[in-house]
């Protein structure tokens, strides 16, 4: 015989029509190329020795596939330390990732108990129990597809032409690099209400930092206003330049650069991954503010504590430090 293999569901089933055709255990065994005893246990779990023609492949694998969860639960490890369990779970309601758990974990514990894989915490959230628990942590994991917007296209192929625009071909070569902080990228998300309704959010380049803006509305006039109020709040060093797409929003560019000291760059039609880290954190910040989610509804504390939880979590991309911990190294 083989090594001893768990049944699958196609096997589960063959049993089951095997049964209600009256076949013996030693001849099923024979057609799956199982032992008899392995047929006859299964058939014997949590039927009874009269409930043998009532066998059903679908229940049977459900008790399975339960049990398998129960014993895994049973010996794995996050179940012998609570406290590490409930840290993890501080962690997550906070909307951190497993593996952003898992570095900060090894930065902040020299215990090695206290270190835990991304992988581990992937495989306990998922054979917890059906409950509330389980639910809310799993729910905290989910990131939300973004659904762009139609920029200030007419048609297709045509840009929003807007005036005295400088080209992102002209940005310095620092700005690309991220040797230099203070460079910002720029963009609107648009939410429901006939997509009248929009949040502003900006992301500087080198320490991954985000400034979530309220907006009046989309109008070019509403969102200079609200934009340039938040970027005059950051030190000098800190608002260098911006760079964003062609929407007809930013056409009060030349007011904005006047008003805040910071160049605006405009980047090619259709080319969002000109402003990849600006469309990556987007796709974060759905994760709070789905689809069509009315902005103007939305109180100005509730966006700030968004805010504060995306710049309060560690990045891959900063060593596993935080927006806020790199912000803070280069304003010493």
């Amino acid at each position: 015989m083989n090594k001893y293999k768990r049944l699958s569901f196609e096997e589960r089933e063959e049993i089951s029509r095997s049964l209600a055709l009256r076949i013996g255990m030693r001849s099923i065994a024979r057609a799956l190329n199982r032992s008899p005893s392995t047929i006859s246990r299964e058939i014997r779990k949590g039927l009874g020795p009269k409930a043998r023609w009532k066998y059903r492949a679908v229940k049977a694998h459900k008790r399975a596939w339960k049990n398998s969860r129960k014993r895994k639960l049973g010996h794995h490890r996050l179940n012998e330390l609570p406290e590490l369990f409930k840290i993890i779970c501080e962690k997550l309601r906070l909307y951190w990732t497993p593996e952003q758990i898992s570095n900060w974990l090894k930065k902040s514990y020299d215990d090695r108990q206290m270190h835990v894989s991304t992988e581990t915490i992937y495989t306990y959230l998922y054979v917890l129990p059906r409950g509330q628990l389980r639910k809310e942590l799993l729910n905290c994991l989910r990131r939300k597809q973004i659904t762009r917007r139609k920029k200030g296209h007419t048609q297709k192929g045509q840009t929003s032409n807007l005036e005295d625009m400088i080209s992102i071909e002209e940005r310095p070569a620092e700005v690309a690099d991220r040797s230099v902080p203070g460079h910002w990228e720029g963009d609107l998300i648009i939410g429901g209400q006939r997509e009248q309704t929009a949040l502003g959010t900006l992301v500087e380049r080198t320490t991954r930092s985000v400034l979530l803006i309220p907006v009046k509305s989309k109008k070019a006039e509403d969102v200079r206003k609200s934009f340039a109020k938040e970027i005059k709040k950051l030190p000098k060093e800190m608002r260098v330049s911006m760079t964003y797409d062609q929407g007809r929003e930013m056409a009060q560019h030349k007011l904005f650069t006047k008003e805040t000291k910071m160049k605006v760059f405009f980047a090619h039609p259709r080319s969002p991954w000109e402003r990849g880290t600006n469309e990556n954190t987007n796709g974060l910040i759905r994760q709070f503010f789905p689809k069509n989610t009315m902005f103007n509804e939305i109180s100005r504390r509730e966006i700030k504590r968004v805010q504060h939880l995306l710049n309060d979590r560690p990045r891959k991309i900063l060593g596993w430090s935080t927006p806020y911990e790199a912000m803070e190294e280069l304003l010493r």
